[in-house]
């Protein structure tokens, strides 16, 4: 259906404004005369205009989800109606396409739907964690507590996110920087070098020859390199999204030695911290186990955290399995013990959880520190090749004179 953009006067004599999806302008004017309310401009939303089709505003972050949630319950709390939450939400939040979406939810809730009825709508948007808190909230009616959760749970997921991003922006810009640097040494500095060498007439060394051999294959053939280059990362990624291939990937991740200890510990954190506020809510622990195995991270956590819900559901506790299934460290069966036998294992988790949130940061410093001198030390022998392959013929040319 097409987009339309109306403005419009209500029965106060407010202006009002929002987005409608329908067949044709008569029907939004009908969508405004049932509320009450007076047209006065409505637009169609060209495709080429509305800035929420471009992929790049599209993207809705950890973040943003989390301060919606924030935003929500303070409104809530302060004695402010769902309708009209979304209402001032909708007109407030920066990102076209997040904004599209919140009228969306807005225009559903109006017609009769529950909220999370409305954002179930929108799963690509709002992740199932949230809305399955929803809607508890709404049936125990403590929406306003469960909003504070969720903003209290996103802000850490968002903080862990920027945490490892962080940490791998320098390795990154290292890495593209001395490529760059690499191939214009041998593409517009070499040759001239190279060219002096060949003009002498003696036998080059078998480096240089290498070094020769690749700056003569770059700037002749370089559109083959960038093509291979561009389908090589295509292929990858296709691969990566694959079923398998995301499985093979995280597989290969917990058998990296840097960074096996980095996505353990963020898979415990966002393990401990999900299934102590589903818990706290009161969703049923087999419920909570299918909604914790999507956001922990890892496929192979994933499929194992599954594997435990399978005992759960033949009458086992949850300390049992999480110790054969081997992944976590023992600590954390530990203290899932103690929670069950003490009754208070969503506090238990809680606690758990803010500990290892302690651990990911450490995690992340201590990868930072070794890739660091390790991007280094690659670059350094690059560098070392390319001096050694340079000098190697004069050196000869010196002895020949």
């Amino acid at each position: 259906m097409p987009l339309f953009e109306y403005h419009a006067i209500n029965q106060e004599g407010k202006n009002i404004s929002g987005r409608y999806n329908a067949k044709n302008r008569h029907e939004i004017i009908q969508m405004l005369r049932s509320k009450k309310c007076y047209p006065v401009r409505i637009n169609e939303v060209s495709a080429d205009t509305d800035l929420s089709n471009i992929k790049l505003f599209n993207k809705i972050k950890t973040k943003d989800i989390a301060v919606f949630a924030r935003q929500f319950y303070a409104m809530l709390h302060a004695g402010v109606t769902v309708i009209q939450c979304l209402n001032i939400l909708r007109v407030q939040v920066d990102k076209p396409h997040f904004r599209s979406v919140i009228d969306k939810v807005y225009e559903s809730v109006q017609k009769g739907a529950s909220l999370s009825e409305a954002m179930r709508e929108h799963q690509n948007i709002f992740p199932e964690l949230f809305v399955n808190m929803i809607e508890a909230g709404e049936a125990s009616g403590n929406l306003d507590n469960i909003m504070d959760r969720m903003a209290s749970h996103y802000e850490k997921e968002s903080r862990i996110q920027r945490k490892i991003q962080g940490a791998m922006t320098y390795p990154i810009i290292l890495a593209v920087v001395s490529v760059l640097v690499v191939v214009f040494m041998l593409v517009a500095i070499l040759p001239t070098f190279l060219g002096m060498f060949e003009g002498s007439g003696l036998p080059l060394p078998a480096p240089t020859r290498i070094l020769l051999g690749i700056s003569n294959s770059l700037r002749q053939y370089w559109y083959l390199y960038i093509t291979g280059l561009a389908f090589i990362s295509y292929a990858i990624r296709r691969y990566i999204n694959t079923e398998e291939g995301r499985k093979q990937f995280d597989f290969l991740k917990l058998k990296l030695p840097i960074v096996k200890n980095l996505v353990i510990k963020v898979s415990i954190s966002r393990f401990t911290r999900t299934l102590s506020t589903l818990l706290a809510s009161g969703i049923p622990l087999l419920l909570a186990m299918d909604i914790v195995a999507k956001v922990v991270g890892n496929r192979v956590i994933s499929d194992g955290i599954l594997s435990v819900k399978e005992d759960l559901r033949i009458g086992h506790e949850l300390s049992g399995p999480i110790q054969r299934l081997g992944i976590f460290p023992p600590m954390v069966d530990s203290m899932i013990r103690i929670g069950e036998e003490s009754g208070s294992l969503e506090d238990v988790l809680y606690r758990t959880a803010n500990f290892y949130d302690e651990e990911v940061e450490s995690a992340v410093q201590k990868l930072t520190s070794m890739m660091e001198p390790l991007m280094l030390i690659v670059m350094a022998v690059i560098i070392g090749f390319l001096v050694i392959a340079m000098y190697l013929p004069m050196i000869d040319m010196m002895q020949t004179i």
